[in-house]
């Protein structure tokens, strides 16, 4: 059956509706990083720029760096932007725009996360790597999906219990990362964790400017939440989308996050731009390694 063109929505030149993308402008390997500026900031390390555009906060350029082809892609900021670029990344992948239909053979992507985040752990310091085992889901994003096949209900109901997780609050969900790609990128410099995901950057993360929050005590709750050797090494917007959306759709995905503040001891860097310059070299020599 084909797919209406109220929901594969198309741009007057063929290209998906949000990205501006055409399928045979991106890689099977693709970086995902939250701002616009920070494409660049990867593909100058390419050896070649075969394509840009950019359409509202989605900037992508794909190249190539030390002789394999990369997409780097904008997201913005959020879980419902990553609802967005990844259906529309898949669609370009797994979806024939002329019929409008499935593919009989569908592609499986690489995707991984370059970010900034927050550490909850004492143990791990700014200006040091993270790379997320799982994702917790605390925005409720992917509700709206048919996610038993892929949530962890034993770490989820373990979080509920040790957290006194309020019922008015969207059930949290937990969902594991690519090994192969966890596999790829860890070294004796990274740190590993569960990373939490929230809707929003101020009360969602429990920070408190004018507005009263829900529960005050939930950072202090999640730094001590342990479930047999997982604990949340860090608190970010986007991880648990990507991970969810990419495990329901068949793709790979990892999270690796620059760790900027932290939030247990109250630091930030000195020098947030460096430590982000040299995740982003890190990661890339990763990938062709």
């Amino acid at each position: 059956m084909s797919i209406k063109e109220s929901e594969l929505i198309l741009n007057p030149d063929g290209s998906i509706y949000h990205l501006n993308l055409k399928p045979e402008n991106i890689a099977k390997t693709v970086i995902f990083v939250g701002d616009q500026d920070r494409v660049s900031k990867v593909t100058s390390h390419f050896d070649s720029i075969e394509f840009e555009t950019q359409k509202r906060e989605f900037k992508t350029q794909t190249g190539k760096y030390k002789g394999q082809r990369i997409t780097v892609i904008s997201t913005g900021i959020g879980p419902d932007n990553i609802d967005i670029v990844l259906n529309e990344l898949d669609a370009l992948v797994n979806i024939d725009f002329k019929t409008r239909k499935v593919k009989d053979e569908l592609t499986s992507l690489d995707i991984i996360r370059i970010g900034t985040s927050g550490s909850l752990q004492k143990s791990i310091p700014v200006d040091s790597f993270v790379l997320s085992t799982h994702g917790l889901d605390l925005n409720g994003m992917l509700h709206s999906y048919k996610i038993s096949t892929v949530s962890n209900p034993e770490i989820e109901e373990a979080f509920i219990k040790q957290t006194h997780w309020h019922t008015n609050k969207s059930r949290p969900i937990v969902i594991k990362g690519s090994s192969k790609l966890l596999n790829k990128l860890e070294s004796n410099i990274t740190h590993k964790g569960l990373t939490a995901t929230a809707g929003g950057f101020y009360g969602p993360q429990g920070r408190v400017l004018r507005l009263a929050i829900q529960d005050s005590e939930l950072n202090s709750k999640m730094d001590v939440f342990k479930f047999k050797d997982i604990c949340i090494a860090n608190f970010e917007m986007e991880t648990s989308a990507i991970f969810g959306l990419a495990k329901l759709l068949g793709h790979e995905a990892m999270s690796i996050n620059a760790i900027i503040a932290n939030r247990a001891v109250g630091t930030f860097s000195k020098n947030p731009g460096n430590v982000i310059k040299n995740l982003i070299a890190y990661t890339l020599d990763k990938i062709v390694e």
